[in-house]
């Protein structure tokens, strides 16, 4: 397959095969569950590990559930693998001053060896955020907010000094020393947001990514995301389209039909949205359903996996699945 080379300033490029990762909820599970469950992936060839950043768990259940914070738990992810992409779809930019984000993501690229990559967002468990005594203003200043990140970040990923005064953050000649390892660490931009994040998407990421939403829909805003970036005057072919999809899957009809059960019973309101996005039924349909979002433009699809999940599905994806898709996407 071909392979399309960026025009900008970027040491690497957009390939067109498919890369299949998981999307590991740090909850409900022990440190050691997690840390033997990501060293399986990484040696089954997943080409991406990522965990998300929360505080409490996801779903909101009002700070019930075990949960680990991501930025430490990304420390011994990235120290334990030595194949797969790392990373966190998304920072919520509220969380953390995006300068010592920034500083974050250098450090973790040091310790994965150049494997690092940041996804930023602006955030959306607002049960968490009063809980932990953070401002959770309206989606429009959040988004204001983003904004700003996304700049003084990649300013700090790749120049010696910053220098930034905006409404919500600033530096002060800045440096951010060690730099990372790799020549250009790529920065994503998640979320669904047509009229702001897609936009943003388009001038500053390298990557962008949608959880949750169907085939059709995830075709659909990449047309709208492709048309940000004409705009822009940014080629869309250097930006790389990722996919999150929940792991509902059964071994059998009549588990997959307990596991989206328990899952309408998880998500409660957001059950109906959730499942448009979703890995449904048993492993034999899953690479069907994988390559209609290879085929509407995605170029990374990860599993999101919240314990518990049915761990012989889950063997059977990586044992029947995955060679599948992986066949038929190069």
């Amino acid at each position: 397959m071909p392979v399309w080379a960026s025009p900008t300033t970027t040491d690497w490029t957009l390939d067109v095969n498919l890369n299949l990762g998981v999307h590991l909820g740090q909850q409900n599970l022990s440190m050691d569950q997690m840390r033997t469950a990501w060293r399986r992936f990484d040696a089954a060839g997943m080409d991406w590990i990522s965990v998300w950043d929360h505080i409490y768990e996801a779903p909101p259940a009002g700070g019930t559930i075990d949960h680990f914070e991501a930025v430490s738990t990304l420390g011994a992810l990235c120290a334990d693998t030595s194949h797969a992409r790392i990373g966190c779809l998304v920072f919520c930019v509220g969380y953390r001053n995006p300068a010592l984000l920034a500083k974050m993501a250098a450090t973790l690229d040091h310790i994965s060896n150049g494997r690092f990559e940041l996804g930023i967002g602006a955030g959306w468990h607002e049960q968490e955020a009063t809980a932990y005594g953070y401002d959770f203003p309206p989606v429009g200043k959040r988004l204001d907010m983003l904004e700003e990140a996304a700049p003084l970040i990649r300013s700090l990923l790749d120049q010696e000094r910053t220098t930034f005064d905006g409404e919500w953050f600033r530096t002060d000649n800045a440096s951010n020393l060690p730099r990372p390892v790799q020549a250009r660490l790529p920065v994503w931009i998640g979320g669904t947001g047509e009229k702001r994040t897609l936009p943003l998407a388009a001038r500053y990421a390298d990557g962008w990514n949608a959880a949750y939403v169907s085939a059709a829909e995830f075709g659909r805003l990449n047309g709208v995301l492709d048309e940000a970036c004409e705009r822009e005057g940014h080629d869309p072919l250097t930006i790389k389209r990722g996919i999150n999809l929940q792991f509902i899957l059964g071994a059998d009809q009549a588990e997959a039909d307990q596991q989206r059960q328990a899952s309408i019973e998880q998500w409660g309101p957001q059950a109906d949205r959730i499942l448009d996005g979703a890995l449904l039924g048993t492993p034999d349909t899953a690479a069907e359903q994988v390559a209609a979002y290879h085929a509407a433009g995605a170029t990374d699809l990860n599993i999101a996996l919240r314990a518990p999940w049915s761990v012989e599905a889950l063997d059977a994806y990586f044992d029947d699945v995955v060679p599948v898709v992986r066949q038929q996407s190069n």
